[in-house]
């Protein structure tokens, strides 16, 4: 779907794990085309087997965007990854080639590599130093795939003991890498409950930044919802000249077609 603002179009994917989540997983490709959308993206496709998304794709006219790496099981050290954890090595690399491949069978040219939750009792300077090693091991991994290498902080108030607590400090370790294969995800709610400053934040990650996810603050509905000022920010990052997508990885706030109004709102607030 293409949002068209005065300093140019953004292109706007929706993430169909918090997306059209009133239908069964395998019917949100076509309600995500229904409404307008031409891609879409979504965390974890690992219990579909890649042939089977890929029908749908095709039969809705969508292009995939974007996966995350696998999470662990739920309450499990690495249900938020496995970066970050030092003993986790083995899982982390069958995640990494689980992932490009998905990635690839599915056209995907983005990979989401999640950072998970810094271990307890693992002193924070190793933990980290294990999640760069990792990081650049998953780049030469990617090196060649056609298929990039994000990385996506989570605020602290969300999660308290995610590894990477900040874009800038994704971009530390994306430039550590040495490779343009790894970039920055910059979310936009996650920016904003971490510190705000968006327009100055967005520029001065410019460069690194690989792709773009939106919410509002409060309660991660969709813009227009919260605080906010979506025609703000979305005509300062057409402006910028950034074309990658924009994934709508919001909750929203009722009737997910009904809630898309915030797509024509902003576009009649135009000059």
């Amino acid at each position: 779907m293409i949002l068209d603002l005065p300093h140019g179009p953004v292109r706007l994917a929706a993430n169909l794990g918090w997306m059209f989540t009133e239908l069964p997983f395998l019917d949100r490709f076509g309600a995500a085309a229904h409404a307008g959308f031409t891609a879409v993206e979504y965390a974890q496709p690992y219990r579909h087997h890649p042939a089977l998304l890929r029908k749908q794709l095709d039969q809705a006219g969508l292009r995939q965007v974007l996966i995350n790496t696998p999470a662990g099981p739920r309450e499990s050290p690495t249900a938020l990854g496995a970066a970050f954890i030092p003993d986790a090595r083995a899982e982390f690399r069958d995640g990494v080639k689980a992932g490009l491949e998905y990635a690839q069978e599915l056209g995907a040219s983005v990979l989401h590599v999640m950072a998970g939750l810094r271990p307890v009792g693992c002193e924070p300077d190793r933990a980290f130093a294990c999640y760069v090693a990792n990081i650049v091991w998953a780049a030469e991994q990617a090196r060649g795939s056609d298929v990039s290498i994000v990385l996506e902080a989570i605020n602290k108030r969300d999660q308290p003991r995610y590894g990477l607590s900040s874009p800038e400090a994704g971009a530390h370790v994306a430039q550590a890498a040495g490779t343009d294969v790894v970039g920055v995800l910059f979310d936009v709610y996650h920016a904003q409950v971490d510190r705000g400053d968006l327009l100055t934040r967005f520029d001065s990650l410019r460069n690194d930044i690989k792709h773009v996810q939106i919410a509002d603050n409060p309660g991660r509905g969709e813009p227009g919802t919260g605080e906010v000022a979506y025609g703000t920010v979305l005509g300062h990052i057409a402006r910028s000249g950034y074309e990658g997508w924009i994934g709508c990885e919001y909750r929203p706030v009722g009737d997910t077609a009904a809630g898309l109004s915030w797509i024509e709102e902003l576009a009649k607030e135009q000059p």
